[in-house]
Protein backbone atom coordinates (compact mmCIF):
# COMPACT_ATOMS: atom_id res chain seq x y z
CA UNK A 1 0.00 0.00 0.00
CA UNK A 2 1.29 3.46 -0.89
CA UNK A 3 0.10 6.73 0.66
CA UNK A 4 -0.19 9.56 -1.88
CA UNK A 5 -0.37 13.09 -0.48
CA UNK A 6 -1.29 16.36 -2.13
CA UNK A 7 -2.78 19.75 -1.30
CA UNK A 8 -6.05 20.88 -2.88
CA UNK A 9 -5.39 23.96 -5.06
CA UNK A 10 -7.35 27.04 -4.02
CA UNK A 11 -8.89 27.27 -7.49
CA UNK A 12 -10.73 24.01 -6.77
CA UNK A 13 -12.72 25.63 -3.94
CA UNK A 14 -16.37 24.63 -4.15
CA UNK A 15 -15.73 21.39 -6.01
CA UNK A 16 -16.90 18.04 -4.68
CA UNK A 17 -14.39 15.60 -3.23
CA UNK A 18 -14.89 13.08 -6.03
CA UNK A 19 -14.32 15.80 -8.65
CA UNK A 20 -11.13 16.97 -6.92
CA UNK A 21 -9.82 13.41 -6.63
CA UNK A 22 -10.42 12.70 -10.32
CA UNK A 23 -8.43 15.84 -11.22
CA UNK A 24 -5.54 15.34 -8.78
CA UNK A 25 -5.24 11.55 -9.07
CA UNK A 26 -6.17 11.05 -12.73
CA UNK A 27 -4.04 7.91 -12.95
CA UNK A 28 -6.91 6.10 -11.24
CA UNK A 29 -10.47 5.65 -12.50
CA UNK A 30 -13.32 7.64 -10.95
CA UNK A 31 -15.00 4.42 -9.80
CA UNK A 32 -11.81 3.22 -8.11
CA UNK A 33 -11.42 6.55 -6.29
CA UNK A 34 -15.06 6.47 -5.14
CA UNK A 35 -14.56 2.94 -3.82
CA UNK A 36 -11.55 4.13 -1.82
CA UNK A 37 -13.55 7.08 -0.42
CA UNK A 38 -16.29 4.70 0.79
CA UNK A 39 -13.67 2.41 2.30
CA UNK A 40 -12.21 5.31 4.30
CA UNK A 41 -8.91 5.24 2.42
CA UNK A 42 -9.14 8.94 1.54
CA UNK A 43 -8.42 11.39 4.37
CA UNK A 44 -9.05 15.12 4.06
CA UNK A 45 -7.25 16.99 6.84
CA UNK A 46 -7.31 13.72 8.74
CA UNK A 47 -11.05 13.11 8.32
CA UNK A 48 -13.10 10.80 6.12
CA UNK A 49 -15.58 12.65 3.92
CA UNK A 50 -18.24 11.61 1.43
CA UNK A 51 -17.72 11.88 -2.32
CA UNK A 52 -20.31 14.67 -2.57
CA UNK A 53 -18.79 16.82 0.18
CA UNK A 54 -17.48 20.14 -1.13
CA UNK A 55 -13.96 21.37 -0.40
CA UNK A 56 -12.72 24.88 0.32
CA UNK A 57 -9.24 24.59 -1.15
CA UNK A 58 -6.01 24.22 0.78
CA UNK A 59 -6.97 20.90 2.41
CA UNK A 60 -4.37 18.13 2.65
CA UNK A 61 -5.48 14.87 1.05
CA UNK A 62 -3.98 11.49 1.92
CA UNK A 63 -4.88 8.60 -0.39
CA UNK A 64 -4.05 4.97 0.42
CA UNK A 65 -3.52 3.62 -3.10
CA UNK A 66 -3.08 -0.10 -3.61
CA UNK A 67 -0.61 -1.21 -6.28
CA UNK A 68 -2.33 -3.22 -8.96
CA UNK A 69 -1.62 -4.40 -12.46
CA UNK A 70 -3.29 -1.75 -14.60
CA UNK A 71 -1.59 -2.42 -17.92
CA UNK A 72 -2.74 -5.22 -20.21
CA UNK A 73 -0.62 -4.31 -23.23
CA UNK A 74 2.03 -6.56 -24.69
CA UNK A 75 5.74 -5.81 -24.24
CA UNK A 76 7.53 -5.21 -27.56
CA UNK A 77 11.24 -5.13 -28.31
CA UNK A 78 11.35 -1.57 -29.70
CA UNK A 79 14.69 0.31 -29.37
CA UNK A 80 14.70 3.16 -26.87
CA UNK A 81 17.14 6.07 -26.81
CA UNK A 82 17.59 6.34 -23.03
CA UNK A 83 19.70 9.31 -21.92
CA UNK A 84 19.44 8.68 -18.15
CA UNK A 85 18.19 5.85 -15.95
CA UNK A 86 18.36 4.85 -12.29
CA UNK A 87 16.13 2.89 -9.92
CA UNK A 88 13.53 5.68 -9.68
CA UNK A 89 12.97 6.99 -13.21
CA UNK A 90 14.38 7.28 -16.69
CA UNK A 91 14.68 10.02 -19.31
CA UNK A 92 14.45 9.11 -22.97
CA UNK A 93 14.74 10.91 -26.29
CA UNK A 94 11.62 10.01 -28.28
CA UNK A 95 11.87 10.02 -32.06
CA UNK A 96 9.19 11.66 -34.18
CA UNK A 97 6.60 9.15 -35.35
CA UNK A 98 6.51 7.05 -32.18
CA UNK A 99 3.11 7.02 -30.45
CA UNK A 100 3.46 7.35 -26.67
CA UNK A 101 0.38 5.43 -25.48
CA UNK A 102 -1.79 2.79 -27.18
CA UNK A 103 -5.14 4.01 -28.48
CA UNK A 104 -7.59 3.30 -31.26
CA UNK A 105 -5.57 2.75 -34.42
CA UNK A 106 -2.29 2.37 -32.50
CA UNK A 107 -2.62 -0.59 -30.13
CA UNK A 108 0.92 -1.83 -30.79
CA UNK A 109 4.31 -0.36 -31.59
CA UNK A 110 4.04 2.40 -29.00
CA UNK A 111 6.45 3.79 -26.43
CA UNK A 112 4.42 2.08 -23.69
CA UNK A 113 4.88 -1.31 -25.36
CA UNK A 114 8.63 -0.64 -25.59
CA UNK A 115 8.84 0.38 -21.91
CA UNK A 116 7.11 -2.82 -20.77
CA UNK A 117 9.80 -4.80 -22.60
CA UNK A 118 12.62 -2.68 -21.19
CA UNK A 119 11.35 -2.75 -17.58
CA UNK A 120 8.56 -5.33 -16.99
CA UNK A 121 7.90 -4.01 -13.46
CA UNK A 122 6.30 -0.93 -15.04
CA UNK A 123 3.13 -2.96 -15.64
CA UNK A 124 2.06 -2.17 -12.05
CA UNK A 125 2.27 1.60 -12.59
CA UNK A 126 -0.32 3.94 -14.14
CA UNK A 127 0.42 4.26 -17.87
CA UNK A 128 3.55 2.13 -17.35
CA UNK A 129 5.15 5.05 -15.50
CA UNK A 130 4.70 7.63 -18.26
CA UNK A 131 4.33 10.91 -16.38
CA UNK A 132 3.64 13.21 -19.32
CA UNK A 133 3.19 12.82 -23.05
CA UNK A 134 4.38 14.50 -26.20
CA UNK A 135 2.58 14.13 -29.51
CA UNK A 136 3.38 11.29 -31.88
CA UNK A 137 5.16 13.57 -34.35
CA UNK A 138 6.96 15.66 -31.74
CA UNK A 139 10.48 14.52 -30.91
CA UNK A 140 12.46 14.94 -27.73
CA UNK A 141 12.79 14.36 -24.01
CA UNK A 142 10.26 12.46 -21.93
CA UNK A 143 10.33 11.27 -18.30
CA UNK A 144 9.10 7.89 -17.08
CA UNK A 145 8.77 6.90 -13.41
CA UNK A 146 9.86 3.42 -12.34
CA UNK A 147 8.17 3.39 -8.91
CA UNK A 148 4.80 4.60 -7.68
CA UNK A 149 6.54 6.97 -5.26
CA UNK A 150 8.55 8.53 -8.10
CA UNK A 151 5.43 8.72 -10.27
CA UNK A 152 3.56 10.56 -7.53
CA UNK A 153 6.48 12.95 -6.92
CA UNK A 154 7.05 13.79 -10.59
CA UNK A 155 3.31 14.24 -11.16
CA UNK A 156 3.21 16.64 -8.23
CA UNK A 157 6.14 18.60 -9.68
CA UNK A 158 4.17 18.92 -12.92
CA UNK A 159 1.11 20.16 -11.03
CA UNK A 160 3.25 22.67 -9.16
CA UNK A 161 4.79 23.82 -12.48
CA UNK A 162 8.31 23.23 -11.20
CA UNK A 163 9.32 20.93 -14.07
CA UNK A 164 11.43 22.88 -16.59
CA UNK A 165 10.30 22.08 -20.13
CA UNK A 166 11.89 23.82 -23.08
CA UNK A 167 11.10 23.21 -26.75
CA UNK A 168 12.42 24.38 -30.08
CA UNK A 169 10.08 24.94 -33.01
CA UNK A 170 10.05 26.37 -36.53
CA UNK A 171 7.03 28.47 -37.44
CA UNK A 172 5.53 29.92 -40.56
CA UNK A 173 5.93 33.69 -40.99
CA UNK A 174 8.63 36.04 -39.73
CA UNK A 175 8.32 36.92 -36.06
CA UNK A 176 9.41 40.33 -34.80
CA UNK A 177 9.86 39.48 -31.12
CA UNK A 178 9.06 36.90 -28.48
CA UNK A 179 6.37 37.10 -25.84
CA UNK A 180 3.91 35.21 -23.66
CA UNK A 181 0.59 33.66 -24.64
CA UNK A 182 -1.86 33.32 -21.74
CA UNK A 183 -5.00 31.89 -23.32
CA UNK A 184 -7.16 28.98 -22.09
CA UNK A 185 -7.27 25.84 -24.25
CA UNK A 186 -10.16 23.41 -24.68
CA UNK A 187 -11.70 21.13 -27.26
CA UNK A 188 -12.40 22.69 -30.65
CA UNK A 189 -16.15 23.44 -30.87
CA UNK A 190 -16.68 21.45 -34.10
CA UNK A 191 -13.60 19.27 -34.70
CA UNK A 192 -13.04 16.68 -31.94
CA UNK A 193 -9.51 15.93 -33.17
CA UNK A 194 -8.38 19.48 -32.52
CA UNK A 195 -8.03 21.87 -29.61
CA UNK A 196 -8.49 25.63 -29.66
CA UNK A 197 -8.24 28.76 -27.56
CA UNK A 198 -11.52 28.47 -25.71
CA UNK A 199 -12.84 30.72 -22.93
CA UNK A 200 -14.28 27.64 -21.22
CA UNK A 201 -10.98 25.76 -21.51
CA UNK A 202 -8.18 25.22 -19.00
CA UNK A 203 -5.49 27.77 -18.21
CA UNK A 204 -2.55 27.57 -20.61
CA UNK A 205 0.60 29.72 -20.54
CA UNK A 206 3.34 29.60 -23.18
CA UNK A 207 6.52 31.72 -23.26
CA UNK A 208 8.44 32.03 -26.51
CA UNK A 209 11.50 33.87 -27.82
CA UNK A 210 13.12 34.22 -31.23
CA UNK A 211 16.26 32.18 -31.84
CA UNK A 212 16.64 32.97 -35.56
CA UNK A 213 14.56 34.82 -38.14
CA UNK A 214 14.25 33.83 -41.77
CA UNK A 215 12.48 35.77 -44.48
CA UNK A 216 9.25 33.80 -44.14
CA UNK A 217 9.85 31.53 -41.12
CA UNK A 218 11.09 31.77 -37.52
CA UNK A 219 13.10 29.43 -35.31
CA UNK A 220 11.85 29.84 -31.73
CA UNK A 221 12.47 28.57 -28.22
CA UNK A 222 9.36 27.80 -26.18
CA UNK A 223 8.95 27.33 -22.43
CA UNK A 224 5.80 25.83 -20.95
CA UNK A 225 4.18 26.78 -17.65
CA UNK A 226 1.24 24.45 -18.24
CA UNK A 227 0.95 21.24 -20.22
CA UNK A 228 -2.31 21.23 -22.16
CA UNK A 229 -2.81 18.89 -25.11
CA UNK A 230 -1.34 20.44 -28.30
CA UNK A 231 -0.57 23.60 -26.27
CA UNK A 232 2.34 24.95 -28.31
CA UNK A 233 0.68 24.05 -31.61
CA UNK A 234 -2.62 25.70 -30.63
CA UNK A 235 -1.07 28.83 -29.12
CA UNK A 236 1.30 29.51 -32.02
CA UNK A 237 -1.50 29.02 -34.56
CA UNK A 238 -3.65 31.38 -32.50
CA UNK A 239 -1.15 34.23 -32.91
CA UNK A 240 -0.76 33.39 -36.63
CA UNK A 241 2.62 31.68 -36.39
CA UNK A 242 1.58 28.03 -36.86
CA UNK A 243 4.28 25.40 -36.69
CA UNK A 244 5.77 24.44 -40.02
CA UNK A 245 4.49 21.04 -41.15
CA UNK A 246 1.65 20.90 -38.61
CA UNK A 247 -1.15 18.90 -40.29
CA UNK A 248 -3.86 20.06 -37.87
CA UNK A 249 -3.15 23.72 -37.20
CA UNK A 250 -1.09 25.21 -40.05
CA UNK A 251 -3.84 25.22 -42.67
CA UNK A 252 -3.44 24.26 -46.28
CA UNK A 253 0.19 23.92 -47.39
CA UNK A 254 1.43 26.78 -49.56
CA UNK A 255 4.93 27.02 -50.99
CA UNK A 256 6.52 30.34 -49.95
CA UNK A 257 7.46 32.90 -52.58
CA UNK A 258 11.02 32.92 -53.95
CA UNK A 259 11.60 29.38 -52.82
CA UNK A 260 14.61 27.53 -54.21
CA UNK A 261 14.19 24.07 -55.66
CA UNK A 262 16.26 22.65 -52.79
CA UNK A 263 14.08 24.29 -50.14
CA UNK A 264 10.92 23.20 -51.93
CA UNK A 265 12.07 19.57 -51.78
CA UNK A 266 12.83 19.87 -48.05
CA UNK A 267 9.51 21.56 -47.27
CA UNK A 268 7.46 19.03 -49.23
CA UNK A 269 9.20 16.12 -47.52
CA UNK A 270 8.74 17.52 -43.99
CA UNK A 271 5.56 15.75 -42.89
CA UNK A 272 5.34 16.59 -39.18
CA UNK A 273 5.08 19.62 -36.93
CA UNK A 274 8.55 21.14 -36.49
CA UNK A 275 8.62 20.72 -32.72
CA UNK A 276 11.28 19.19 -30.47
CA UNK A 277 11.34 18.84 -26.66
CA UNK A 278 14.93 20.02 -26.25
CA UNK A 279 15.43 20.46 -22.51
CA UNK A 280 13.95 18.89 -19.38
CA UNK A 281 14.77 19.76 -15.79
CA UNK A 282 13.38 18.31 -12.55
CA UNK A 283 14.12 17.56 -8.91
CA UNK A 284 15.15 13.94 -8.39
CA UNK A 285 12.22 12.27 -6.57
CA UNK A 286 14.53 10.39 -4.18
CA UNK A 287 17.62 12.57 -3.68
CA UNK A 288 16.12 16.06 -4.02
CA UNK A 289 18.89 17.01 -6.46
CA UNK A 290 17.98 19.24 -9.42
CA UNK A 291 18.88 17.54 -12.70
CA UNK A 292 18.63 18.72 -16.30
CA UNK A 293 19.03 17.12 -19.72
CA UNK A 294 19.29 18.60 -23.21
CA UNK A 295 19.03 16.98 -26.64
CA UNK A 296 19.97 18.72 -29.88
CA UNK A 297 17.52 18.99 -32.74
CA UNK A 298 16.93 15.82 -34.77
CA UNK A 299 18.34 15.54 -38.27
CA UNK A 300 15.13 16.46 -40.08
CA UNK A 301 14.82 19.80 -38.25
CA UNK A 302 18.54 20.54 -38.66
CA UNK A 303 18.19 19.92 -42.41
CA UNK A 304 15.18 22.20 -42.50
CA UNK A 305 17.06 25.03 -40.77
CA UNK A 306 20.03 24.57 -43.10
CA UNK A 307 17.77 24.76 -46.17
CA UNK A 308 16.06 27.91 -44.87
CA UNK A 309 19.44 29.53 -44.16
CA UNK A 310 20.77 28.66 -47.62
CA UNK A 311 17.62 29.90 -49.35
CA UNK A 312 17.80 33.25 -47.53
CA UNK A 313 21.46 33.64 -48.51
CA UNK A 314 20.64 33.00 -52.17
CA UNK A 315 18.00 35.76 -52.09
CA UNK A 316 20.50 38.39 -50.97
Amino acid sequence: MTVLTTEVPLEMAGMRLDQVLSELFDDYSRSKLQTWVKAGRVQVNGESLKSRDKLEGGELIHLDAEPEVVITYEPENIPLNIVFEDDDFLILNKPAGLVVHPAIGNWNGTLLNALLHHAPQLETLPRAGIVHRIDKDTSGLLMVAKTLQAHNDLTEQLQERSIHREYQAITHNRMIAGGTIDEPIGRHPTDRLRYAVNRDGKEAVTHYRVMNRFKRHTHIQVKLETGRTHQIRVHMAHIRFPLLGDPLYSGRFQMPAKCSEELEIVLRSFKRQALHAAKLGLVHPATGEYMEWEQQLPEDMLNLLAALTKNDAQEQ
